[in-house]
């Protein structure tokens, strides 16, 4: 257990809450306040990624012909973030409850793990499960009021999808469908499901786009499940990686980065994004490197830069997708910019 220490002038906590975030553990000193705890818990270092199916939603939404209700939108993105975090929190209990989170499996060891290692209590973890679900669902009950019914089926469908990820009986992970649930959950249903609450509306374009943007974060789950082979293959965990094996699932891995390029382009060709979402084209060099990367085997010995070893292939991918992604984003801001100045 990481206790807290005495209590630090603002600047050092700001640089512990940064630290936390940034790599999911605590600073050296350790967890410091309980913000940084928090931070630690629900592994808030992954939200970009849902942050960035938020705003690509909001930003598709201000670029359309439709009727935008802003209120709503941002309601909705307060939701997938608040979903994301009980997401991170139902996982780890989960895969307590079962027997798959040990002293010695990879979550344990890239950064404490909030039961484990004694941050909260099994109790605690629940209520913040709980707190969680009740923000979400008053979003949701105010969203149904302000839109209409639909808006049920994407916040009960992304709580199925979060819930069975790891939960039994289903347990999605186990059986290799734990990359098509975070495909389909960072992409319809995230992106989808933000545009829909602000609009009414739910175009192809829209669907299109958030899938090819959501092989990003399927790239992230791909190569942890790559990064944790040596552990789920023989305690009978079949992620995807497992079925198929270490090198078809890096190079499914790389495809996917590629694909996200070729669907961008594509996307862009007919219509269906403004032409400044090219900008994810200045991502390539870094997409170069990280398809090399996965040619590569992993260090014997951790690197002094990698605090979440022994992960290594699932922060190279998580570097890329916040890259690419933050190009998307700047991308369609400076295309809705460029109209609201121009009408």
């Amino acid at each position: 257990m990481t206790a807290e220490t005495s209590p630090l002038p603002l600047k050092a906590r700001l640089a512990a809450w940064r630290y936390a975030f940034l790599t999911t553990n605590p600073p050296e000193q350790g967890v410091v306040d309980g913000v940084t705890r928090w931070l630690v818990v629900t592994r808030a270092g992954v939200l970009p990624m849902t942050l960035t199916s938020g705003l690509m939603a909001v930003l598709l939404a201000a670029v359309s012909d439709a009727r935008v209700d802003w209120l709503n939108v941002t309601l909705a993105v307060v939701g997938i973030v608040v979903a994301h975090l009980a997401n991170n929190l139902m996982n780890d209990l989960a895969d307590t409850e079962v027997g798959n989170d040990t002293a010695d499996y990879p979550r344990a060891l890239y950064a404490p793990h909030p039961i484990l290692a004694g941050l909260v209590t099994k109790r605690q973890l629940i209520a913040g499960i709980l707190l969680c679900q009740v923000v979400d669902l008053a979003i949701m009950v105010t969203l149904v009021v302000r839109q209409d019914w639909w808006i049920v089926a994407f916040a009960v469908g992304g709580l199925f999808l979060s819930y069975a990820y790891t939960a039994p009986p289903l347990r999605l992970k186990k059986v290799g469908l734990g990359e098509l649930d975070v495909l389909l959950t960072w992409g319809p249903l995230m992106v989808g499901g933000v545009y829909y609450a602000g609009t009414g509306t739910l175009p192809w374009q829209v669907l299109a786009a958030a899938t090819v943007y959501a092989l990003l974060p399927t790239t992230v789950l791909m190569a942890k499940h790559i990064d944790k082979l040596p552990y789920d293959g023989p305690a009978g965990t079949r992620t995807f990686p497992v079925l198929i094996g270490e090198r078809a699932a890096k190079r499914l891995t790389q495809a996917m980065m590629v694909a996200f390029y070729v669907g961008v382009a594509v996307l862009v060709a007919v219509g269906a994004l403004p032409w400044p979402a090219l900008l994810v084209l200045f991502a390539v060099p870094m997409l170069v490197k990280v398809v090399r990367a996965f040619d590569k085997p992993v260090p014997d010995e951790p690197p002094a830069d990698n605090p979440v070893w022994p992960l290594w292939w699932a922060p190279i991918a998580f570097l890329h997708t916040r890259r690419a992604g933050g190009l998307l984003i700047l991308g369609l801001l400076g295309w809705a910019v460029w109209l609201a100045v121009r009408s």
